[in-house]
């Protein structure tokens, strides 16, 4: 059975982008490549249509992930998620107990995590500890240094 994930419009509008420059972009340059290589002549002993076999072999791999991907995602319609709660595309305002530093993240699918954007994945340990939890909470995440105890400051969308 697959996997269903779910993904922002973005997110899934991103990954069929990806998919179709696989397609018509980079799947006719290997093309001829081969063709190129084939030209060349004795094909036993030709090391550039080998890479070239290989390098196709290794992007219709791709493309076949990402069209089973695509297949199987869901575009999670967050205009009737309750903001009581965390939950996944929450915007979650967290305030460090121990040293009062405050920080915000927006939770996402964990193919749509980008730390610079401060996105992150439901899957983290930051992201399973908050979810679930209202404002004023405490989560308590298991990092590599130990326990560090967060305090939920607000929940938007």
């Amino acid at each position: 059975m697959a996997q269903i994930n779910y993904y922002t419009e973005e997110g899934l509008q991103k990954l069929k982008d990806e998919l179709h420059e696989m397609k018509t972009v980079q799947r006719p340059s290997i093309s001829n490549q081969i063709a190129e290589a084939r030209d060349k002549g004795d094909l036993s002993e030709n090391a550039e249509y080998d890479a070239a076999k290989e390098a196709q072999g290794i992007l219709e791999m791709k493309i076949a992930k990402l069209e089973e991907i695509i297949s199987n995602a869901r575009i999670i319609d967050d205009s009737n998620i309750d903001t009581s709660k965390v939950y996944i595309l929450s915007k979650v305002k967290i305030k460090n107990v121990a040293n009062g530093m405050a920080m915000e993240y927006l939770l996402v699918a964990e193919n749509e995590a980008d730390l610079k954007e401060k996105k992150i994945s439901v899957e983290s340990p930051i992201g399973k500890g908050l979810l679930g939890k209202a404002v004023g909470e405490i989560a308590d995440i298991q990092t590599p240094n130990g326990i560090v105890k967060f305090e939920i400051v607000e929940i938007s969308r």
